[in-house]
C-alpha cells in the first residue's frame, strides 16, 4: 500500500506543473459558485505552515468567504502547543461567527476530522486533501520517518491519535468529502477515501500530494462543497459541471471492490485494510 518510490521523487517537479495549472485555469476557477461569507479553517500538512495554503486561501477570498490559517507555525504533530490552539481557534471562531468549515490537507485533514468529531455543532462539514485517515500501518506513508522524528513531542495517543484507524471509529456526524489523488507520491491514496454513508463522499483528481492545495481541480471542489446550505439535509453529492468532468475520474469508495483489489495487485487484509499481494 506505501506508495512507489518513483512517485515520490517526482512530487516536486509535479507540484510545480501544478502551479502552472493553477495560473492558467484562474478564469474558469473565478465561476465556481460564490460562498455565504462563512468563515473556514485551513490546516496544512505535515511540517507545512499557512505559508503553503495561500493560494487556497486566497482563492476562497475571493469567492465571498472568509478563510483563516492556523497560525501555529509549522505542522510537526499534535504537539500540545498544536492540539490547544486548534481547539481554541475553532472555539474562538465559532464564538463570534457560528458554525465554521474545516479544509485540512494531509495530516492536517486528520486534526480536521476529529476536530469535527469533537465539534459536531460547531463545525459545519470537514474537507480532507490527500489525507490517509485510514492508515492501518504508519510505515505505508513516506512521511513516517518525518513524523516520527517529533513523536516524542506529541500528546498521549488517547487524546489526540494520528495517524488513526478510521476503522476502529465512528462514523462522522457532520458532511464529509475526502479529495484523494491515485498518483499521490507520498501517502496510499487507498488510505485517503471514505465509506459512504450519509453526507460523506469522495471526489477523486489528478494531482501530487504536495501541489493538491492549489490544484484546479481540487480548488473547484472545495469551492463547490462549501456552498452547500448549512443543514445537512440539503447536501448534496458532488457532481462536475460538463465541461469539467475530465478533471475528475470516477471515484473509489471504501471498502475497495475486491476484483479492483485482485487488478491492482492488493489483496484485503483480516482488519478491513489492504496491502501488497505477494509475488511469485
Amino acid at each position: 500500500m506505501r506508495p512507489s518510490l518513483v512517485r515520490g521523487l517526482t512530487e516536486v517537479p509535479r507540484m510545480a506543473g501544478e502551479v502552472g495549472e493553477y495560473a492558467a485555469f484562474r478564469r474558469v476557477l473565478r465561476k465556481a459558485r460564490r460562498g455565504d461569507g462563512q468563515h473556514v479553517m485551513v490546516l496544512p500538512g505535515l511540517m507545512a505552515g499557512d505559508y503553503t495554503t495561500v493560494l487556497l486561501r486566497n482563492y476562497l477570498s475571493s469567492l465571498g468567504y472568509h478563510p483563516h490559517g492556523w497560525g501555529v507555525g509549522r505542522n510537526i504533530g499534535p504537539t500540545r502547543q498544536i492540539v490547544d490552539s486548534m481547539r481554541k481557534g475553532v472555539e474562538t471562531l465559532t464564538d463570534q461567527h457560528g458554525p465554521i468549515s474545516l479544509i485540512g490537507w494531509s495530516l492536517g485533514g486528520l486534526y480536521a476530522r476529529q476536530l469535527g468529531r469533537a465539534y459536531p455543532d460547531e463545525v459545519r462539514q470537514v474537507i480532507t486533501l490527500a489525507s490517509p485517515f485510514r492508515l492501518i500501518h504508519r510505515e505505508d506513508t513516506l512521511a513516517t520517518l518525518v513524523f516520527d522524528r517529533y513523536r516524542h513531542l506529541h500528546v498521549a495517543a488517547d487524546e489526540l491519535d494520528v495517524p488513526e484507524q478510521e476503522h476502529l471509529r465512528d462514523p462522522m456526524p457532520i458532511p464529509t468529502t475526502a479529495i484523494y489523488s491515485r498518483s499521490d507520491g507520498i501517502v496510499p491514496w487507498q488510505a485517503c477515501i471514505n465509506e459512504l454513508y450519509g453526507t460523506a463522499e469522495n471526489i477523486e483528481i489528478k494531482a501530487s500530494h504536495i501541489g493538491m492545495g492549489h490544484h484546479p481541480a481540487a480548488l473547484w471542489a472545495i469551492a463547490d462543497r462549501l456552498a452547500l446550505p448549512a443543514a445537512p439535509e440539503q447536501w448534496l453529492p458532488f457532481e462536475a459541471p460538463k465541461g469539467l468532468r475530465r478533471w475528475y475520474p470516477a471515484p473509489l469508495n471504501w471498502p475497495l471492490d475486491e476484483e479492483f483489489l485482485r487488478d491492482a495487485g492488493l489483496e484485503r487484509e483480516g482488519d478491513g485494510g489492504v496491502s501488497e499481494a505477494a509475488t511469485g
